[in-house]
């Protein structure tokens, strides 16, 4: 089965290769191409292949813009650092998606319905214009996010506004703590809890322990085996929060958008 990967983060896409070829050494890459614009260019070059690894968000626009182009019977498994409620809509038509860092055993399972796919149907049909469609379509439920967080601190509950967050943490108990530097306990169990609730665009899952709001973020600082170190602006907290190296490309990216 003959390969195409669409990403334009050189580390993401070196491990995905890597990945692909632990998990079924008998997928061949054709290329990797890192814009939609190079894409473009290969697809009006080459016959399409057997399957597509496609990143949504690129450097120069979405990846749906090459498949409006050029109508590709193949199927794509689309990946991406997002896990927005629009996602949900690329089960359209058997597309699959993985989130970033890629795990191997959701990897596997999106190959084998890609050969499942290509072994009942010689092809798969694939209207990538309906996936447009219904991610841009009224008519579906739209992502609503939390406005306000309710804190606890010294026996009294406190209202705080999303913008006044400068991030949550895990230490024992769920706490927000503000740009101005007030703590409050949280009745969450898990961060996975609150992470749910939140604008991706806003904020960003760093580690296990932190969720921070890109309007905290003072500066990042690269380390050595490609992970990063974040500085928040201060007072917000007290020590440096790292990045490990599998999350740093896509944090990158967010703090780009």
């Amino acid at each position: 089965m003959n390969a195409l990967i669409i990403e334009d983060e050189k580390l993401v896409a070196l491990e995905l290769i890597d990945t692909i070829a632990e998990v079924d050494p008998s997928i061949k890459i054709l290329a990797t191409v890192g814009s939609v614009k190079t894409a473009l260019r290969w697809f009006a070059e080459n016959a399409e292949p057997d399957v597509i690894f496609a990143d949504i968000q690129l450097a120069d626009g979405i990846s749906f813009t090459i498949f409006e182009k050029f109508h590709l019977s193949c199927p794509i498994i689309f990946t991406t650092a997002y896990n927005e409620y629009a996602i949900q809509a690329f089960k359209v038509n058997g597309i699959d998606y993985l989130l970033k860092p890629v795990d191997w055993k959701e990897l596997r399972k999106a190959i084998a319905k890609a050969r499942s796919l290509l072994k009942k149907q010689g092809n798969l049909p694939l209207d990538i214009q309906k996936l447009i469609d219904a991610l841009g379509d009224s008519s579906l439920p739209k992502t609503t996010f939390k406005e306000y967080f309710l804190g606890s601190a010294r026996n009294s509950w406190v209202p705080v506004k999303i913008s006044e967050i400068a991030y949550f943490t895990r230490d024992q108990l769920i706490f927000l703590v503000t740009a101005t530097g007030e703590r409050y306990i949280l009745e969450y169990n898990t961060l996975d809890e609150i992470e749910t609730l939140l604008n991706p665009k806003q904020f960003y899952r760093v580690n296990r322990q932190c969720i921070v709001n890109r309007d905290a973020v003072q500066s990042v600082k690269g380390l050595a085996n490609l992970k990063l170190n974040l500085k928040l602006k201060a007072p917000n907290h007290p020590f440096d929060i790292e990045i490990s190296r599998d999350k740093a490309p896509s944090f990158k990216k967010w703090l780009e958008k």
